[in-house]
């Protein structure tokens, strides 16, 4: 039985890599908004509140070229075999990714993965070890995307920040 992952998972880790390749990004519409602190209640836990010992969850946004989304979905419909264990390897598990339209604009949403594992800078980098990700299944994924304004430099998805969880 073959074991599928989305792609955006992949391309969230490549972000998180050292060998991303920054993409133009999206004109910004308006200037960026100033910064609001989080804010912790029953709905909305602090970090690690109320999830299993030792569960993180990471979730991201990245822009999709309309012309490439065929190819996007076609890669994610059976992500290679090598993607996935390099994908395992590093923790990462109940991966979710969506593709809304917005103001006519294409969006991949990784709604969120949990990451079970201890050094998450470390084992998001071993995912680059892998030379079939890093080497051929990125290279195709990461032309599929375009990076948002505000995207940390070398990351290709720009993170995303809870608000609420109801477990």
């Amino acid at each position: 039985m073959k074991r599928l992952v989305p792609i955006a998972l992949v391309v969230f880790l490549f972000a998180m890599s050292s060998f991303a390749n920054p993409k133009p990004a999206v004109p910004a519409e308006s200037g960026a908004l100033p910064p609001v602190a989080p804010i912790y209640g029953p709905s909305n836990p602090a970090p690690l509140a109320g999830h299993e010992p030792g569960v993180k969850r990471f979730a991201s946004v990245v822009g999709l070229d309309p012309a490439k989304e065929k190819l996007y979905r076609e890669l994610h419909a059976e992500v290679w075999p090598e993607v996935v264990a390099a994908i395992r390897r590093a923790n990462i598990v109940n991966f979710n990714i969506y593709v809304t339209e917005i103001a006519g604009a294409r969006y991949l949403i990784s709604t969120f993965f949990d990451y079970i594992g201890t050094d998450p800078e470390k084992d998001f980098g071993s995912i680059a070890l892998d030379p079939v990700t890093r080497d051929k299944w990125w290279p195709l994924t990461d032309a599929c995307q375009i990076r948002l304004p505000g995207t940390a430099a070398g990351a290709q998805w720009r993170p995303m920040e809870q608000v609420m969880h109801l477990p």
